[in-house]
């Protein structure tokens, strides 16, 4: 039987997401697309779940890049239409609720590196590779990288990368902000799981609103984007796990958060 292409495993309000192409180097096509976006919708739609981890099957990629095969055949509306459904799927992850922490392992390539981008943060094991190398067939970026990199790293690195189509090893990666941190290889998934349980511990509706917060904040104006700050911290003073956190605060205690 063969094995599905997305896995999912979830554990105590943490789910992991392993692309499972590893005959291929992980590479996005069509089917994996597809499959990837029913494993992020059901995602959004089970409250336990509060924390994804998405990483790479094997130790030789995260996301080798999208399938080049399959778009060598592509006319311009298919490709449009390749490209608007792998911007959908990011967008997803980007705009939802939960934190999403990419557990590179590998190669992160083309739409692999823009998936990697599209999550809350990276964590990378020391033989990961970043790039994208689109410019070298004849094509660009099409997964949301030439925006979400350069509001990352500015728009000269950004171009440099893009236009070069080289890649960046992972303590370059780790220089530029890319990624967060670099671990020993073989050991990226436990660090990501280790940062996600630290987090569990905190007030998970809390976090959510500092991610939308932040996300929204970044395509306003500074003065719009402070009161907009300003209106959701206010707001977090009327749910319970406010009122816990500040009385576990003042009583010595651990807190006890219910996520309302």
């Amino acid at each position: 039987m063969n094995e599905p292409i997305v896995k999912t495993n979830t554990e105590n309000g943490i789910c992991i997401v392993t692309i499972n192409r590893p005959q291929s180097l992980n590479a996005l096509n069509s089917a994996l697309l597809d499959a990837l976006a029913e494993s992020i919708e059901n995602i959004r739609t089970d409250n336990e779940i509060k924390i994804v981890l998405i990483t790479g099957s094997g130790d030789k990629a995260f996301v080798a890049g999208a399938d080049i095969s399959e778009m060598a055949e592509m006319n311009t509306v298919q490709a449009l239409h390749f490209s608007r459904k792998g911007q959908d799927l990011l967008r997803k992850i980007e705009t939802m609720d939960k934190v999403f922490i990419a557990a590179v392992n590998g190669y992160a390539l083309g739409g692999g590196f823009e998936l990697a981008l599209a999550c809350d943060f990276i964590y990378a094991s020391s033989n990961a590779q970043f790039g994208l190398p689109e410019v070298t067939l004849g094509i660009m970026p099409g997964f949301g990288g030439t925006q979400n990199l350069p509001r990352l790293i500015g728009p000269n690195r950004s171009k440099e990368l893009i236009f070069s189509g080289k890649m960046l090893g992972a303590s370059q990666a780790e220089a530029w902000g890319i990624v967060n941190k670099v671990v020993e290889q073989g050991t990226v998934l436990d660090e990501a799981k280790n940062i996600a349980e630290t987090m569990m511990k905190n007030g998970l509706t809390a976090i959510g609103f500092a991610k939308e917060t932040i996300r929204s904040g970044l395509n306003m104006p500074k003065n719009a984007a402070i009161l907009h700050e300003s209106s959701i911290f206010g707001n977090l003073f009327s749910t319970f796990d406010q009122k816990e956190g500040m009385s576990a605060f003042l009583e010595k205690r651990k807190a006890l958060f219910s996520n309302m």
